[in-house]
């Protein structure tokens, strides 16, 4: 890669997360959690710290214990907090969670005037993303003003001085006024994108123009079921311009499609699984570290599945990504690369 000042600058979303402490019990009945830190680039910033990647959060706190908590974290895991300014009218983001494996992770977004969202287009131009390797944007932070503006500016700036741009789709149903707001917000700015990352619900969301396609479960708005097909969603996205789009696809790896229409599977690694959430991030704390070793796109995506296997043993995000000698022992064990 072309050399610059600094590796990867991630955008967008922090929180503090509390984790609950009785995994396998139904959510009324918790009765204590974990506080650890959280939100999708916030994760991704760590994971790939934890690998050894000079890498900065670009995020915003509120002027509150919570916004110390999460800053402190960043600091103690060598992520650079000099783009992280403090919004004295809005909150630090909270986000609280049950653990019922294998497959409930019911979860509480508070994120009524959050601070992450109201990311400007000067705290974007006060983080010199000309001066990184890779961009990392994210889905979530494209819901609402300023963030939306600043995530454009961010992408502008980044074509403009040959910086990578990875996009994570991040789609969180109760984040968006409209499902189908989400995929045109998407499918405007991929353009400007060189690889996305999502999974296939994340993708059928980003090609959705028809609230006929979303079927609401229990009336739980934040779990919608998706309906649609997922080869035509991939083709759709990839033909917005993007050159690489990964399909994460759990236990089973990741697919990395192409846009002159190559398809190659790249298989996970089999683990006990006790808490999904956090997987993803890991996966492209992993990708990214690959990515700036100068690796082809599936030894890249092996070090993502291998990082996002070992995090789902684990139960939280951020605080247990693993190290880049933890990730090199664990792919050992399994067999290599």
């Amino acid at each position: 890669m072309e050399h610059k000042k600094h590796d990867v600058i991630t955008l967008g979303r922090s929180s503090i997360d509390l984790y609950s402490q009785n995994i396998g019990v139904s959510f009324n009945d918790i009765k204590g959690f974990d506080a650890f830190v959280g939100g999708s680039p916030l994760n991704i910033a760590v994971a790939c710290s934890r690998l050894g990647v000079d890498t900065s959060l670009l995020t915003a706190v509120g002027n509150d214990k919570v916004g110390e908590f999460i800053v402190d974290f960043l600091q103690s895991e060598n992520v650079n907090t000099h783009s992280i300014p403090v919004k004295n009218n809005a909150r630090s983001s909270a986000v609280v969670l049950g653990i019922e494996p294998p497959d409930k992770f019911p979860l509480v977004f508070y994120r009524d005037n959050a601070a992450d969202s109201q990311i400007t287009i000067d705290d974007v131009q006060n983080a010199n993303i000309q001066e990184y390797k890779i961009l990392v944007i994210n889905g979530t932070a494209l819901n609402i003003e300023p963030t939306r503006s600043a995530n454009f500016f961010a992408v502008e700036i980044a074509e403009k001085n040959n910086v990578q741009v990875v996009f994570d789709l991040d789609f969180r149903a109760d984040q968006w006024h409209d499902y189908r707001a989400f995929g045109l917000t998407v499918r405007a700015i991929l353009p400007k994108v060189k690889i996305a990352i999502g999974t296939e619900e994340e993708i059928l969301a980003a090609t959705m123009s028809d609230s006929s396609q979303v079927i609401i479960k229990d009336q739980q708005i934040s779990a919608p079921e998706i309906k649609g097909n997922i080869e035509v969603s991939i083709k759709q996205l990839l033909s917005c311009g993007i050159e690489t789009l990964i399909v994460k696809r759990g236990e089973s790896g990741v697919s990395i499609y192409k846009k002159d229409g190559s398809k190659t599977d790249v298989p996970g690694f089999p683990v006990q699984v006790l808490n999904v959430l956090g997987a993803g991030d890991a996966f492209a704390g992993g990708f990214i570290y690959g990515l700036l070793q100068g690796w082809d796109l599936y030894k890249a995506c092996r070090m993502g599945n291998a990082s996002g296997a070992q995090v789902v043993t684990k139960k939280g995000c951020a605080n247990f990504m693993p190290t880049l000698e933890e990730s090199f022992r664990f792919i050992e064990e399994k067999g290599g690369f």
